[in-house]
């Protein structure tokens, strides 16, 4: 698997969510950002587990991704995120990231993997990047693909 085709297409999924009414547009990196102009969703640490199954059949990634939200005002950037994180929904990243599973038979992320899902959010609390803090949360995801490409 190219593993930056991967970052680029989990980054793509995440744009077509629909932010809440009144929120700033999501914008969303496939790397990790010098520095964040919230709301922001970046793909950040990948693990690796090779040969999953014999002869380089496939690999395995789970990537980290964060989304941040401004700190301005608590409330209100938790309900923002809250919003992200709901399991559907026009603002559910689980939903938008998980449409680019394609159609049964389809490879994930316009073919960069096999198939993908998200496993868990973690670390819902305040984060601080480039000097700043914010509101956010972690999304891990589980990609499987060609371990010999």
């Amino acid at each position: 698997m190219d593993i930056t085709a991967v970052r680029q297409g989990l980054a793509a999924a995440a744009k077509a969510v629909t932010m809440p009414s009144g929120v700033a547009k999501l914008k969303v990196f496939p790397y990790v950002p010098d520095a964040v102009a919230a709301p922001c969703f970046f793909v950040a640490e990948v693990d690796i587990t090779y040969d999953k199954t014999f002869g380089r059949g496939t690999d395995e990634l789970s990537f980290t991704c964060r989304v941040l939200i401004s700190a301005a005002n608590d409330r209100a950037s938790q309900r923002t995120l809250d919003a992200l994180l709901s399991g559907s929904g026009p603002s559910s990243l689980k939903q938008a990231i998980e449409a680019a599973r394609g159609a049964p038979g389809e490879l994930a992320l316009g073919g960069a993997a096999d198939d993908l899902r998200i496993e868990r959010v973690q670390g819902y609390r305040w984060y601080e990047h480039a000097g700043a803090e914010y509101v956010g949360a972690e999304l891990v995801i589980k990609v499987i693909g060609d371990g010999s490409s």
